[in-house]
């Protein structure tokens, strides 16, 4: 019986060529951040912030304009038919607020990274800014893109609009030794913070701290 020297070669040169392409594939890239976030006062709130990017200027320019841009003149009445005055004319739809177009804007930019353990499906974060201090202290801004239920932060709400946005604004503080405080927009009204040039939260520090956060 004549064994032939082809195959166990040919299994050799399929298990080089695997190891060879395993080798150039790009390893799975760390999480620009990693976050556990805790509830406080009783709250059984047990979150994951994740993010694979850092937002881009470009990318939260459209949300930090949406509150800093001038509202437009509302739409003149139109002309009544044939000339005629009176009844005939109809009036222009109102511009949208300030936090009309901040919405807009947050719906429409882009995903990067996501709020875990809120729900089956986790929340989507479009807005990600960071700085940090000579002290080694981290401010972060994030936005998700859809409202904190009462079952994630069982918070009361701040009364009127600023209470029923359609997303969040989570500010948080972080020392150097990584654990820190959170704030959100479920409490608090969004401004922009014009030297920072960044969305943000008014009144930080007077505002109820919603979440623990740690590295």
């Amino acid at each position: 019986m004549i064994v032939s020297s082809r195959t166990p070669r040919a299994g050799v040169l399929i298990v080089a060529l695997m190891v060879f392409l395993d080798a150039g594939r790009p390893a799975a890239a760390d999480p620009a951040l990693r976050l556990k976030a805790s509830g406080v006062g009783g709250a059984r709130v047990s979150l994951t912030i994740e993010l694979f990017r850092w937002s881009t200027d470009i990318e939260r320019a459209p949300l930090v304009t949406a509150l800093t841009a001038p509202s437009p003149a509302p739409a003149a009445p139109a002309a009544p038919a044939g000339g005629r005055g009176g009844r005939g004319g109809r009036g222009g739809a109102p511009p949208p607020s300030p936090m009309a177009r901040l919405t807009t804007a947050v719906k429409a930019a882009p995903t990067v990274g996501f709020i875990w353990g809120a729900g089956p499906t986790g929340y989507s974060i479009k807005y990600a800014w960071r700085s940090a201090s000579a002290d080694g202290q981290e401010r972060l801004v994030l936005v998700t893109d859809r409202r904190l239920g009462a079952h994630v932060l069982p918070a009361p709400s701040i009364p009127g609009p600023a209470g029923d946005l359609e997303f969040t604004v989570i500010e948080a503080r972080i020392n150097g030794q990584g654990a820190g405080e959170a704030r959100t927009s479920l409490a608090a009204s969004v401004v922009v913070d014009a030297a920072a040039k960044t969305l943000a939260l008014d009144g930080y520090d007077a505002a109820p701290v919603h979440l623990k956060v740690s590295r």
